[in-house]
């Protein structure tokens, strides 16, 4: 599985800990930066991974800022990107289980580096049911036009 990530100045320091995570996991990831916790604009940061995701040169996305909503917002106005904004490892699991959530968002700000891990170890970990879900999935792509 294949990695796109970024962040803003935001998310800069969790980036790095996500990215390590990854390493640690044997995850090929490719890094769209920020180089430096100067202020930036998430969307400039987003829209390469959630492009990244959507054309399938990624399998997958991860993207942080201080919130993780600005992120999540950005990406999720690339049609084919079905982001998820997770704080919690149920919701983490819930996502890629039942949404198929193909990338997914944290705030910096709102949690640790310990959880953050977590949430990402299980979301990368976890497969899409299918099933009922699938039906509910396509109307989420009927919804892009």
């Amino acid at each position: 599985m294949k990695i796109a990530i970024s962040s803003d100045h935001g998310g800069n320091r969790l980036r790095h800990e996500i990215m390590d995570l990854l390493s640690e996991l044997g995850f090929a990831y490719e890094d769209f930066g920020p180089d430096s916790d100067e202020s930036v604009d998430y969307p400039d940061f987003a829209a390469p991974v959630a492009q990244g995701v959507a054309s399938g040169e990624f399998d997958r996305g991860i993207l942080i800022c201080g919130t993780g909503i600005g992120m999540s917002i950005a990406a999720n106005k690339v049609k084919g990107v079905r982001c998820a904004l997770v704080h919690d490892v149920f919701s983490a699991k819930a996502t890629r289980e039942h949404n198929n959530s193909n990338i997914l968002a944290m705030g910096e700000r709102v949690i640790g580096p310990g959880l953050a891990r977590e949430i990402a170890s299980t979301w990368l970990g976890t497969s899409f049911e299918g099933g009922r879900h699938e039906r509910r999935v396509a109307k989420l792509t009927e919804l892009e036009g």
